[in-house]
């Protein structure tokens, strides 16, 4: 009886602990409406090179964070691997995130896969940060893996 009040103990922290983790995690992420990638499929940057609308109807969340897919297969090539797929720093700029550790919209058709890794840009008003990004990747990529930690603890 000891074994199974502990069990269930251990059951209910780590629920409880994973759900407290999730709604932390999806608070520091670039949602729109509580979607990813303002409803881009993070699959199809890799698959397609290219960026493609997902659809509400095949949708999956990760740890808090809602995905739209274009097809039934790209869900299942991120179910695999979700951490494979998602984007970098929640989906925020990665140059903002280097180059001032804020975070700052994107158009998510400016993007940039880096070391296999999503990577999106801000990009309006005649200024598109991927350039910026791309004059100095190794060092700003550096600096917004260092200044995301600080969001995501």
């Amino acid at each position: 009886m000891k074994k199974q009040i502990l069990i269930l103990f251990v059951a209910f922290i780590s629920v409880t602990t994973f759900a407290q983790t999730a709604a932390k995690r999806a608070s520091e992420f670039n949602l729109e409406k509580k979607v990813a990638i303002q409803g881009y499929d993070p699959v199809a940057y890799f698959t397609q090179k290219k960026a493609v609308k997902g659809k509400s109807t095949i949708a999956s969340t990760y740890e808090g964070v809602t995905y739209y897919f274009s097809t039934q297969g790209d869900k299942d090539l991120f179910l695999k691997n979700p951490e494979q797929y998602e984007p970098q720093y929640g989906g925020w700029c990665s140059y903002a995130m280097g180059a001032t550790g804020e975070k700052v919209e994107v158009d998510p058709e400016t993007f940039k896969i880096v070391d296999g890794k999503l990577n999106l840009f801000y990009n309006a008003f005649f200024n598109n940060t991927l350039k910026s990004w791309n004059k100095d990747e190794k060092n700003l990529k550096a600096k917004a893996d260092a200044n995301w930690k600080k969001f995501i603890k």
